[in-house]
């Protein structure tokens, strides 16, 4: 039995992502699968502000030089930590099943108008404010468990904003001290591949990956991407894109946020209807 590396972050979410891929792969491809646990620049600069210092490529760079080298035979990712740009030679193979893609707004316990929110994000803060037009906003870093602390215990801040998947992956459904509000796409469009796990490889051999994961998620997540690229979207741009099964939800802070429906075949044709849609939205691509 052939035995892969699957090369992952060291947070708890990471590993427990990594561990749902492996189990899966073990299931489906009939082989061994070893984790290379990766600290990557992201995890080691906690004090660096993702919208300054290089945003998204800071937890990936690591896991993708891996893969180059052969130290690794895939790597796993949150889809939403994933630059636009891929690096020559790598692919993403595809997607598990995307989990609940929502955000959820975490307040501390008695707060119902949070004056200040902690949240590195763009695209959060600029959503966030059209819902709490008083509120102010700061920077938090950590993994899950230390935001939810620094709300709770360490009263940093009157609320914070986490991705409803990572909570259900690392079986969080509660804390004490504070309270989950989950936030509709009417409120609040996800990130781009926001609750979708994704499995990178090697372009050559990413064929064998893709015909085990999962087709709805990626028709989905590919549409998202394209405009992701179109616009040059990052961490530093306060922009959103999320498909379902009918509807494209999109936020920019040039236009707000809009939604409109899809068809079967809009979605099977990522780089032409992202364009379109961009130019309707009144976007020069």
């Amino acid at each position: 039995m052939k035995t892969l590396i699957l090369a992952t972050r060291k947070s708890p979410l990471a590993l427990a992502q990594s561990e749902q891929v492996a189990a899966h792969l073990r299931a489906t491809l009939g082989v061994e699968v070893e984790l290379l646990k990766i600290v990557t620049t992201g995890d080691k600069r906690t004090e660096w502000s993702l919208e300054k210092q290089g945003g998204k490529g800071l937890f990936t760079k690591e896991l993708e030089d891996a893969l180059l080298r052969g130290d690794a035979d895939f790597a796993v990712h949150s889809c939403k930590d994933l630059p636009g740009e891929m690096p020559a030679g790598l692919a993403v193979a595809g997607y598990m099943p995307r989990e609940d893609p929502r955000d959820m707004l975490v307040l501390r316990a008695g707060i119902d108008s949070p004056k200040l929110i902690a949240t590195s994000s763009p695209r959060r803060r600029l959503q966030l404010a059209m819902l709490f037009p008083d509120a102010s906003f700061t920077e938090i870093r950590g993994n899950v468990d230390t935001r939810l602390r620094k709300i709770a215990q360490d009263a940093v801040a009157d609320g914070t904003v986490l991705a409803t998947a990572g909570l259900r992956r690392l079986g969080i459904g509660g804390w004490a001290g504070a309270e989950f509000h989950s936030l509709a796409c009417e409120h609040m469009v996800p990130a781009v591949g926001q609750a979708a796990i994704a499995i990178q490889t090697r372009t050559a051999d990413a064929p064998r990956f893709t015909a085990v994961l999962d087709h709805r998620t990626s028709r989905a997540v590919t549409l998202e991407r394209a405009f992701q690229a179109a616009l040059g979207g990052g961490c530093q741009t306060a922009f959103a894109a999320h498909v379902t099964a009918d509807t494209l939800w999109f936020y920019h802070h040039e236009i707000g946020l809009r939604s409109l429906p899809l068809s079967d075949a809009e979605i099977d044709n990522p780089v032409e209807t992202a364009r379109v849609i961009l130019k309707h939205f009144g976007f020069q691509i």
